[in-house]
């Protein structure tokens, strides 16, 4: 009966010309040819289309059969017709308006969601090439619209992270790569054949929109195999490698991109390009500084005249980025790109100048965040490594200037302790080797000034500074034993009553009220814990306006007593830095007074003449 439907519609619309076909023959045709579909009379309805008698309808109104055909392909994957349904798809594909085919293709790819997106993808890609290359006229913006349908659905799938996700690809993620690679390459190879035509250049453009996108998904969050294992392993890689090859096909060579990036002057033709570049491009240059320094892919096309000083002054930028992200897969590829960055460097001799850069002032900020904020004990570690790579690297003004803005800006007291500790290590090296004026006299006591200090005076929560403090104590107790009073090489003695006055006596002020802020705190707990033995209820303490999380009494204890204990500690060394210093003060005033009796001593006693009788 649907055969019969369909041969009617067919028949009526035969003896009319194309222009006056009506929206109801669009309607009774793709009714009845959608039955004849689900009703499995694909024999017949083959010979329908390939009768050239209905070359015209079928031309005009053929495409409403490619989405029941598709769909049956999608759901009877393993159906003995499928042969002809391919066939038909096939047919379909070369006889029918192109125009109409495009659009209809592009919204079969749009449909699906999950597991889907990949079979839709896989089994459209070639029949809409074959549609576009049909498309003589503006063939650039129909390459862009299915370029972009098909990155969007692509950008849904689920980017495999472990090594077994890589291998098993259960969303089919690397197969729709692999297949948009094919899919695109012919429309490049159209760019280098034909570089002298004006309709390239709009195709030149769409290209590039696609291989930007690609390298933000799924490339910048995507986890590649170990190098050591075979390249030819790792789809993403190859992929990778694939959408690099096409930037440099099209006129748009890595390094071209890489370190023009952020520059004022113009970059790009398009002006899209140019007006959204810091929005939309910079997570995609990003990944591509990654991909080809870390991961070394088309690196040989690097000019070997490129100092690593110079390398890593564009790829700062890119590691910011990377930073600023805070997705576990992305922001540990700008830790990546930095170490490999700053392994080329030797120590000492990246100048201070380039701190005059933003972002070599706020990647350090950036390290902070990930030693500080990310839950990943392996990447914290890492982030501190980093760190500590970097400053070894700058030069002494470099170093100085670093410490000061992360002193002022971490807001950390393990920061501010690591960076305490590091102030140390310079001022050894300046007793020990050579002198260095940024680490003695005024310039050292300058940045003291925010080393020996309490924020909030004596109400400073000591033991939420507690690292900082010590760190402070252990750098002044050093001090104090190196720097002799006499020779006042790094200017502490000078300014000691300052230090006394702003540090030491606000640190005991404030040790002696935490200490008994806290024992009555626990006498308050002890007196609680036996209110609540026998109902085993959970209680509460409050330290310093906040109250600790519920927890039973004895782990209350636990925590007051050992607050209690980072007290005695930092008490412990304060005293000794306070002896050191009384008795380096004491001995320099004996000396003195030694050094002017023996001066006294020496001096020639005068006597009168004496008198000749």
């Amino acid at each position: 009966m649907a055969v019969e439907e369909l041969q009617s519609v067919i028949k009526r619309c035969r003896i009319l010309d194309e222009n006056d076909f009506k929206e109801e023959h669009f309607g009774l045709f793709q009714l009845a040819g959608q039955r004849c579909i689900e009703e499995g009379h694909t024999e017949q309805l083959l010979d329908i289309i390939q009768n050239e008698k209905n070359k015209v309808v079928i031309r005009s109104m053929g495409w409403n059969l490619v989405g029941p055909v598709v769909r049956c392909l999608l759901w009877n994957d393993k159906n003995d017709k499928r042969k002809d349904y391919l066939l038909m798809l096939d047919l379909l594909v070369k006889l029918c308006n192109p125009k109409e085919l495009l659009l209809g293709l592009l919204e079969l790819i749009e449909e699906p969601s999950g597991k889907q997106i990949p079979q839709i993808i896989l089994l459209l890609l070639q029949p809409l090439q074959t549609v576009i290359q049909k498309l003589h006229n503006n063939k650039a913006y129909s390459v862009g619209l299915a370029l972009s349908a098909l990155w969007s659905q692509v950008s849904l799938l689920p980017v495999p992270y472990l090594k077994e996700q890589i291998q098993t690809d259960d969303y089919g993620l690397y197969k729709c790569c692999k297949a948009l690679i094919e899919f695109t390459k012919p429309f490049v190879e159209e760019v280098i054949d034909d570089k002298e035509n004006k309709e390239n250049e709009k195709l030149k453009d769409e290209l590039l929109k696609f291989c930007f996108k690609s390298l933000k998904c799924p490339l910048l969050t995507a986890q590649f195999l170990e190098q050591s294992e075979e390249a030819g392993n790792d789809p993403l890689r190859c992929f990778a490698s694939e959408i690099i090859g096409f930037l440099s096909a099209i006129g748009h060579p890595f390094p071209q991109i890489i370190f023009n990036h952020g520059k004022r002057k113009k970059t790009w033709d398009y002006l899209e390009f140019e007006e959204e570049e810091d929005k939309q491009l910079a997570d995609s240059v990003a990944s591509l500084a990654y991909l080809v320094f870390v991961q070394g892919i088309s690196i040989d096309q690097l000019p070997m005249v490129l100092s690593p000083s110079y390398i890593l002054q564009y790829n700062m930028g890119h590691i910011e980025v990377f930073l600023q992200r805070t997705e576990e897969s992305v922001f540990s590829k700008g830790l990546e790109l930095l170490e490999n960055g700053l392994l080329r460097i030797e120590d000492n001799s990246l100048l201070y100048q380039y701190l005059e850069i933003k972002s070599f002032l706020t990647v350090p900020q950036g390290l902070v965040k990930v030693m500080t904020l990310c839950p990943i004990e392996t990447l914290r570690k890492k982030g501190l490594a980093m760190l500590q790579l970097y400053i070894n690297k700058l030069d002494s003004q470099g170093k100085y200037t670093l410490f000061r803005c992360l002193l002022n800006t971490s807001n950390h007291s393990g920061v501010e302790a690591f960076i305490i500790q590091n102030i140390k290590n310079q001022i050894h090296l300046s007793f020990k080797k050579t002198y260095n004026k940024w680490f003695t006299g005024p310039q050292l006591i300058s940045l003291l000034d925010l080393v020996l200090f309490l924020p909030e005076g004596a109400e400073t929560d000591l033991l939420q500074n507690s690292d900082r403090i010590m760190a402070s104590l252990n750098l002044l107790r050093y001090l104090v034993i190196k720097d002799n009073e006499n020779d006042n090489q790094t200017g502490l003695w000078t300014e000691l009553g300052k230090i006394e006055s702003n540090f030491l006596k606000p640190l005991h002020t404030g040790l002696n009220m935490s200490k008994a802020h806290y024992e009555a705190e626990i006498k308050n707990s002890q007196e609680n814990s036996q209110a609540v033995q026998k109902s085993k209820d959970l209680c509460s303490v409050t330290v310093g306006g906040e109250e600790i999380p519920n927890m039973p009494p004895e782990m209350q204890l636990k925590v007051l007593h050992s607050a209690l204990f980072t007290f005695d500690l930092i008490e412990s060394v304060l005293a000794r830095v306070e002896e050191l210093i009384e008795i380096k003060t004491k001995f320099t005033s004996e000396e003195d007074i030694g050094m002017k009796i023996n001066l006294q001593e020496q001096s020639p006693v005068t006597t009168s003449p004496a008198i000749t009788m």
